[in-house]
Order: structure tokens, then sequence, then C-alpha cells
């Protein structure tokens, strides 16, 4: 993996983008002491974990009575 500053990141940022589009991968650094806080990686190279959304998912349930009325004003202050 290549490894750039983030002032080269911005600076070169076409350039970046069009190796990842080739397929390489592309690991910022930031600060003195260049500490890795990101990595550029082509798409398709993504892992994608599914997860499932909702720790009661099959154990719990609610329903919202018909009558129940929040405006955005009021959820927004809540």
């Amino acid at each position: 993996m290549y490894q750039m500053t983030v002032g080269q990141f911005k600076s070169k940022f076409s350039e970046v983008l069009m190796k990842v589009l080739k397929g390489e991968s592309i690991g910022i650094t930031y600060g003195k002491n260049k500490k890795k806080v990101a990595a550029l990686v082509p798409y398709q190279n993504l892992k994608q974990t599914k997860f499932k959304i909702g720790l009661l998912e099959g154990k719990a349930s609610f329903k919202i009575h018909s009558s129940f009325k929040l405006t955005d004003e009021d959820f927004l202050k809540s």
C-alpha cells in the first residue's frame, strides 16, 4: 500500500483517484509522526460485512397508536 501525507493527498487528489481506479490502495498519514489515519481502497476490494440491525429483532415489538402525533418542532425540542 502506497503511503502519503494529508497535504500530498489534497494536492494530488485526481492522481490518487486514478491510481485507486486502477486497483491500488493508498494509505493517508497525518501529523509530524505520520500517524496512519485512513486508507483509500478500490470499492470492489472493500469488505462489506452484513450485520443485523436491532438487538431485539424477533424478541420484542412496538406499536404506535394511530392518534399519536408529534410535530417536527416537538421532536427537535425533545
